[in-house]
């Protein structure tokens, strides 16, 4: 009943703040995959863009398209966008990361941004960073990074000579709109800069599920250097888990490269935006909460993307969209995790959470929302598992190829750091038959050194269910969902019962503030909903 219990806890602990309640969060941001942020995170979510330019160009398989989707990768193109300028004359006064910036595009009009960081009086060169919008088909108007020619859009971009205004003092610039548009946020910058984030320079650091994948690999880009290593054909450098890359031709790279780009690097930056809202959370203080829902926001974002929309009825490219491709293959969709087809059972459990862990930070129920983080994790590795099992099954049963082998290699190492946290035979059995250049792969063995640590790992037989034969209409042989102990299947019916009650009380706070807020408004304009009338004698 842990979860249910982290519910109600979250609610007792607001209804005893309710009356104190300051709100001045927007309502009104456009839905991601149905959650409602609190926050302005349209830039965020278009990192899926950048993962989408990238499978675009490994497509292609020369060695030109490899090159162009290593530069997306390193250099980015569609989220925080900034320009690089060079000022005719120093700056007079130093300016504020953040300060209002203004200048024209090549139609003449207005261009907005701010200040990339703060800048000393007498610097000449600046990062104009781009203004973004609440809407995610327009979020930005300059998108050029290492893009192809193709989506490079400058509409939104400063012309190529111009003049810009700063805290209203007008400045003469030049840079080129080609190679001086940048980008701030990479996909391979979310692995490279883990160790300060992550491990060391953050409030809450270590974070747990980033230090299975330390110990683990040895490193600190661990994700990084599985993606770089593939890009160039070469081994890796792991303490455990290492892979081979010159043994596979560009079928393989393109299959190791962008499953590891959003498996492995964005998949634990979901995880880091969690904790970093966790590490905000201010317990008891309503209004010292905007941070923490600011980065929860970004957490949805990086899990989702943008090109799923507000009802996530499209096709995207991150962890959503991978929970649903894979129910299809383990009969784990629809609400109650036994469909075949539509949002899958885990992607309803996450944006559960997802909400409730929303509402919690609101609330300043931090250690709520900390267990809300944990049972979210627990859950995101569901995928990579049902990915490793089905291409296990792919290369030992059906004669897989090296597309099937690298992409059951790749899903091996997205989730094998936290086999190896519970079970180091497990993780070693999953590793040897499913590496990079392995002689032999037995699904079977795959299969039940899984299974063996579900218990460890917070998960269910039913959360990750079995390898459907849509040809016969069953199972394949030997794949069935292994059997819940009665304390797994405990645990499973509670967090449903404590995430569904946890949004009934989210919602139920949500009218209960605004109703609050109504009553506030109506007593400054002199016209309380409760009091007195005065034109009736009080009662004795």
């Amino acid at each position: 009943m842990k979860v249910l219990s982290i519910a109600i806890a979250s609610f007792a602990a607001v209804s005893a703040q309710t009356m104190n309640i300051r709100s001045h969060r927007r309502l009104s941001y456009e839905k991601i995959a149905g959650y409602s942020p609190g926050s302005q995170v349209t830039d965020h979510c278009a990192i899926d863009l950048d993962q989408a330019a990238i499978e675009r160009s490994l497509a292609k398989q020369t060695s030109d398209s490899f090159a162009r989707a290593f530069e997306i990768y390193k250099q980015g193109g569609h989220s925080k966008s900034f320009a690089q300028v060079t000022l005719a004359s120093p700056l007079k006064a130093s300016i504020e990361k953040g300060a209002l910036i203004s200048g024209t595009n090549e139609k003449g009009e207005e261009v907005l941004g701010k200040a990339y960081e703060t800048y000393d009086a007498g610097t000449s060169v600046i990062k104009v960073q781009y203004q973004t919008s609440d809407l995610q088909s327009n979020y930005v108007g300059c998108q050029v990074g290492a893009l192809v020619e193709e989506d490079i859009n400058t509409s939104g971009c400063l012309t190529e000579t111009g003049s810009v205004t700063i805290d209203g003092t007008q400045y003469s610039y030049s840079y080129s709109p080609a190679e001086d548009n940048m980008n701030g946020r990479t996909i391979s910058g979310f692995s490279t800069d883990a160790e300060a984030k992550m491990r060391n320079g953050c409030k809450g650091c270590p974070y747990e599920d980033f230090m299975y994948f330390y110990d683990y690999y040895g490193t600190d880009t661990y994700a990084d250097d599985w993606v770089t290593a593939a890009f160039n054909g070469e081994k890796t450098n792991f303490k455990n888990g290492n892979a081979d890359f010159s043994l596979i031709s560009n079928v393989g790279k393109e299959e190791i490269i962008s499953k590891g780009t959003a498996y492995m690097n964005i998949f634990m930056y979901v995880i880091y935006e969690l904790e970093d809202a966790l590490d905000d959370c201010e317990a008891g203080c309503i209004n010292c909460n905007s941070d923490p829902v600011h980065a929860w926001d970004e957490g949805v974002c990086f899990y989702t993307g943008s090109v799923e929309g507000q009802d996530a009825k499209e096709s995207g490219y991150l962890l959503h969209e991978l929970a649903d491709k894979r129910c299809q293959n383990f009969k784990t969709c629809g609400p109650t995790g036994s469909d075949l087809s539509g949002t899958s059972a885990l992607n309803y459990a996450v944006f559960d959470l997802f909400a409730l862990g929303n509402f919690q930070l609101q609330s300043g129920n931090c250690q709520a929302a900390r267990d809300t983080v944990k049972h979210i994790t627990q859950l995101m590795y569901v995928p990579m598992i049902q990915g490793t099992m089905r291409y296990a099954y792919t290369i030992g049963e059906l004669q897989g190829g090296e597309k099937e082998k690298a992409e059951g290699a790749a899903f091996a190492a997205a989730v094998l750091p936290r086999i190896h946290a519970a079970s180091p035979d497990a993780a070693t059995t999953i590793y040897n038959n499913m590496k990079v250049g392995a002689t032999s792969t037995n699904a079977n063995d795959v299969k039940a050194a899984f299974e063996s640590v579900y218990p460890q790992l917070g998960i269910s037989c039913s959360q990750v269910g079995g390898l459907w034969n849509e040809a016969t209409n069953t199972y394949y042989h030997g794949m069935k969902p292994c059997v819940d102990t009665t304390s797994q299947q405990a645990t499973a019916t509670n967090s449903k019962l404590g995430i569904g009650l946890g949004v009934t009380f989210g919602v139920l706070f949500i009218l209960a503030v605004g109703c609050i807020l109504y009553m506030r408004n109506k007593e400054k304009v002199g016209k309380p909903s409760f009091g007195l009338n005065e034109n009736k004698p009080i009662s004795a």
